[in-house]
């Protein structure tokens, strides 16, 4: 009895230390989380419309040739700097899944000539299935032209990424998100997209890779 007795003081410590540093791991973590989900909403309203080499828009689904309505409204907003003469160019990117007959970087070039702007000054990127894979032929694509700024367009909650990921590939760029479209039409859905963006974000800082690599897709809204 005598030796079990002993042994309770000398296990009350280690115990009390494995409490504090697992809420100590949970506190930090919480720290990271929540520190990247407000860098998030942060960053997605900034606006930075400083002249670059070109407006780059990040694909998303097409329908035979037809932007679906949040690529529509990345495409406005990428004509409006365009015409505002943020740049000279607009770089559109995104390829496409089994049975498309057009990559997402097609039909926005389609839509974009379609819409008045000079088909000399839109440059497609029909590659990338992801975020970072299209920006890797972005990146490619604008070192080949001699271009090294960039201006991206997306939803305002993918800016961070968007814009972390380009660094990683050697683009120099800032963004100005379209505010229109089902994305940002809901208190719900932004909710939503902000707290995948956090999980994808920290997913990628932590693995240099897209979230795809594990199965996660990031055509997460019902209309895209």
């Amino acid at each position: 009895m005598g030796r079990v007795t002993s042994a309770q003081p000398n296990a009350r410590p280690v115990r009390r230390f494995v409490r504090r540093l697992l809420v100590g791991v949970l506190l930090v973590g919480a720290l990271v989380v929540g520190g990247t989900g407000f860098r998030v909403w942060q960053v997605a309203r900034d606006d930075d419309r400083t002249p670059a080499d070109v407006v780059l828009v990040l694909g998303a689904a097409q329908y035979g040739g037809t932007p679906s309505r949040i690529l529509e409204a990345r495409l406005k907003h990428a004509k409006n700097l365009y015409t505002e003469g943020v740049a000279k160019h607009i770089l559109t990117t995104g390829g496409s899944k089994p049975g498309d007959e057009y990559t997402e970087a097609e039909a926005s070039a389609l839509w974009l000539e379609k819409n008045g702007v000079p088909k000399d000054d839109v440059i497609d990127v029909p590659e990338g299935s992801d975020t970072l894979g299209s920006l890797r032929a972005a990146a490619q694509t604008a070192a080949d032209h001699g271009w090294h700024t960039a201006v991206i367009v997306s939803d305002p909650w993918h800016s961070l990424r968007a814009r972390t990921m380009a660094g990683d590939v050697g683009l120099d760029a800032w963004t100005s998100p379209t505010h229109t479209g089902p994305i940002v039409q809901t208190r719900q859905t932004q909710i939503r997209y902000i707290l995948y963006e956090t999980a994808a974000l920290l997913y990628y800082r932590t693995t240099r890779a897209s979230t795809e690599g594990i199965g996660i897709t990031e055509d997460v809204a019902a209309d895209k």
